[in-house]
């Protein structure tokens, strides 16, 4: 399924663990938070996030990417995605977040190209 959605990949030292999110997954990552995700991503900017709401954002990542290509079971846990950070470390991680999170929340579904009717813009 196309739209808003955005993907990465982290690196480990024998496999690779996918990370997806949509808008659900970013909605489940703000009630395992109690905050706003944009107030999330901004807290890296200003240091006001730190390792246990990016290990939220990755469990949420991970859980998404899982259910997205139907393994079962696809519940992630904190201690699993502690797990990749360990290994991945901190900055590998936010920037695959980051950069995941906020192909959702940039998500325009004209420039997708597939918005356009008889009056393109």
């Amino acid at each position: 399924m196309a739209g808003a959605r955005g993907e990465g990949v982290i690196e480990l030292t024998d496999h690779q663990v996918p990370i997806l999110f949509t808008n659900r997954a970013l909605a489940d990552a703000e009630a395992k938070l109690g905050r706003a995700i944009l107030a999330t991503l901004q807290g890296l900017v200003d240091g006001t996030t730190g390792i246990t709401e990016m290990v939220v954002l990755l469990q949420v990542g991970m859980q998404a990417a899982k259910r997205d290509a139907g393994e079962r079971p696809f519940a992630v846990t904190l201690n699993e995605a502690y797990d990749v950070m360990d290994e991945a470390g901190f900055t590998a991680v936010t920037a695959a977040v980051a950069e995941a999170s906020a192909a959702v929340l940039t998500y325009s579904h004209d420039e997708a190209g597939e918005g356009e009717g008889p009056n393109p813009q």
